[in-house]
C-alpha cells in the first residue's frame, strides 16, 4: 500500500478529527468537550454567586449520637413520666432493648439574655448562648454509624461521593495559597469515625478537594509532608516532574485529573512550611492557651483544645472548611471512633465527652468573636442522630434519627435562637422537621452559594451535595 504524500501514517484520533472534513470533526469534539470542562470548573468561573455571609466553616462533628434531651432540648415531661413506657410504643430501634422513658441526666438553665435553655452538660457552651442557633428538629434517614456518618458528610449513606468540605473547597476554593481548601483535625487519639477515610473524599470531584488530614500534636503533622531530602535539590525535582506533567497535559487538552495531580504536588511542597508554622502555637498569648484549655491536666481536654486552637489559625489563613475530631472514653460503648456512643452509662459517658469539648468550643466562639472573625466563620455542631428518650436497658439511650438537635454559630445566623421542635418526649420531629440537605443547602447559602447550582457531571448526571432536595432554613439566617 503506497501512503499519499504529507500524510503521517501515526495520525491520532484528535489529529484526524482535526483534518478531515476541514476541521468539522475537530470543531465538534471541542464544543462536547468544552461542556465537559465546563462542568468541572470550580462554581465560581461558571455561575453567578451572591454575597456570602460566611467565608469559612468548621464542622463541629460530634460522632456516635449526642443525646439531646440531655442538651438542647429540655423535656419536662420525662421527668414527670419517668419509668413508664414509651406512649404509642418505640419504631424499632438499633438494638431494641427498649426500657421505659428516662429523663435527662442535667438540670436545664435558659441561658444568656435571649433565654435560651442548654443542660449542665455543656456550661460553658451555655455561657455563649447568644450567639447559638439551635435546630431541635433535625433527622436522618439512617440509624447506622457507618451509613448515618456517610449521610451526613456527603448526602449519600455509602462510599464514593464528595465530602461536603470537598464540595465547599470545588465551588469556592481556598483564600490561602499555601494550605489546602479542606482540612481534617485530630488529635490524642482521636480516630476517624465508622466509615472511614472516604467520609473526607473528593469522590468525583478532582483531587486538590479531598481532605488534608491533620494530626494536630505530633511531630509530622500530615503524613508524607516533612522534606526528605535539600529543599533546593526537591525544588529542581518538581519543577522537572511539574514540566513533564504540563507537557502532558498539554497533549490530554488538559485532563482535569492531570492537573489536579499537578496542583497537589505544588501544595505538598508549599505544605511543608505551612503546616509546622500553623502547628507551631509558641506565639500564642498564655491566656490565650488558658482559655482554650491547653492546660488541662486531663490529656484529651487538652487534645481537643489544641483543635479549636489550630480552627481558628486556619480560618486566619483563610481555610475554607475545618473538621474537628473528637476524642472517645471506652464507657458504655463511646470509642475512638464514636464517642458519644453511650448505649449504657449514658450519664458517665456523655459527662466525660462533654468534659473534653465544652471549654475549647466555648473559647472558640469567644476567640473568634475577640479577634472579629465569628462573623465571617460558620460554626456547625452536628453528630449522625440523637439517642431515644427511653432508656436502652437501664441506663442508656439507642440511637434516634427520628428528631434530634444541631446548632449553629456565627456566619450569618441568628444567635440565641431556636428552630423547629420534636413532641413532648423528645422522639419525633414534629415541628418545622429538617433533613441534612436542608443543613448544607443553609451552609452553602451562608457561604454566597445557591446549592441546586454546584454540580458536577458524572456518569451522565449532574450530582450535587444536596442530590434532589434541600431547602434553604431562611428562618434562622440573621
Amino acid at each position: 500500500m503506497i501512503t499519499p504524500p504529507n500524510i503521517p501514517t501515526n495520525l491520532s484520533r484528535r489529529s484526524l478529527l482535526s483534518r478531515a472534513s476541514t476541521g468539522f470533526g475537530m470543531a465538534a469534539l471541542a464544543g462536547l468537550m468544552q461542556e465537559e470542562a465546563q462542568a468541572a470548573l470550580p462554581l465560581v468561573h461558571r455561575s453567578k454567586r451572591f454575597a456570602p455571609k460566611a467565608r469559612s466553616v468548621i464542622f463541629l462533628y460530634m460522632s456516635g449520637g449526642v443525646s439531646h434531651v440531655d442538651s438542647f432540648d429540655p423535656k419536662p415531661m420525662l421527668q414527670k413520666y419517668a419509668g413508664q413506657p414509651m406512649p404509642g410504643g418505640a419504631i424499632k430501634t438499633q438494638f431494641n432493648n427498649n426500657g421505659t422513658l428516662q429523663p435527662s441526666h442535667w438540670a436545664f438553665k435558659n441561658r444568656g439574655r435571649s433565654g435560651l435553655p442548654v443542660s449542665d452538660l455543656f456550661p460553658q457552651i451555655g455561657g455563649v448562648a447568644d450567639d447559638l442557633c439551635v435546630v431541635r428538629s433535625m433527622t436522618a434517614k439512617f440509624s447506622e454509624h457507618a451509613q448515618g456518618n456517610f449521610f451526613m458528610h456527603t448526602g449519600f449513606p455509602f462510599l464514593g461521593f464528595p465530602s461536603a468540605g470537598a464540595w465547599t473547597s470545588y465551588g469556592l476554593g481556598t483564600e490561602s495559597r499555601d494550605l489546602p481548601g479542606y482540612m481534617v483535625l485530630q488529635s490524642g487519639d482521636a480516630r476517624t469515625p465508622h466509615g472511614g477515610v472516604g467520609l473526607f473524599s473528593n469522590g468525583f470531584l478532582p483531587a486538590q478537594h479531598q481532605a488534608s488530614i491533620v494530626q494536630a500534636d505530633e511531630a509530622e503533622a500530615v503524613d508524607n509532608i516533612r522534606p526528605r531530602q535539600p529543599l533546593g535539590m526537591q525544588r529542581k525535582q518538581l519543577d522537572f516532574i511539574g514540566a513533564m506533567d504540563r507537557r502532558f497535559a498539554k497533549n490530554t487538552q488538559r485532563d482535569m485529573h492531570v492537573e489536579a495531580a499537578i496542583s497537589n504536588y505544588e501544595m505538598a511542597w508549599r505544605m511543608q512550611s505551612a503546616v509546622p508554622e500553623l502547628c507551631d502555637i509558641s506565639g500564642e498569648t498564655e491566656a490565650t492557651k488558658k482559655l482554650y484549655g491547653l492546660d488541662d491536666p486531663e490529656p484529651k481536654k487538652a487534645a481537643y483544645a489544641r483543635q479549636c486552637l489550630l480552627a481558628r489559625r486556619l480560618v486566619e489563613r483563610g481555610v475554607r472548611f475545618i473538621e474537628l475530631s473528637a476524642l472517645g472514653y471506652n464507657i458504655g460503648g463511646g470509642n475512638a471512633a464514636n464517642p458519644w456512643d453511650h448505649h449504657s452509662q449514658v450519664k458517665e459517658g456523655h459527662g466525660m465527652v462533654a468534659n473534653q469539648i465544652d471549654q475549647p468550643i466555648a473559647a472558640l466562639i469567644k476567640d473568634l468573636k475577640a479577634r472579629g472573625l465569628l462573623d465571617s466563620t460558620l460554626l456547625v455542631w452536628a453528630g449522625e442522630f440523637g439517642r431515644t428518650p427511653f432508656a436502652q436497658g437501664s441506663n442508656g439511650r439507642d440511637h434516634n434519627p427520628h428528631g434530634f438537635s444541631i446548632w449553629m454559630a456565627g456566619g450569618g445566623v441568628k444567635g440565641g435562637h431556636v428552630h423547629g421542635a420534636t413532641d413532648d418526649f423528645g422522639y419525633k420531629a414534629t415541628e418545622d422537621a429538617c433533613t441534612v440537605y436542608d443543613m448544607w443547602a443553609t451552609v452553602l447559602h451562608l457561604m454566597g452559594v445557591d446549592h441546586e447550582q454546584l454540580t458536577y457531571r458524572f456518569s451522565g448526571r449532574d450530582l450535587r451535595l444536596t442530590d434532589v432536595h434541600g431547602n434553604v432554613l431562611r428562618d434562622i439566617i440573621a
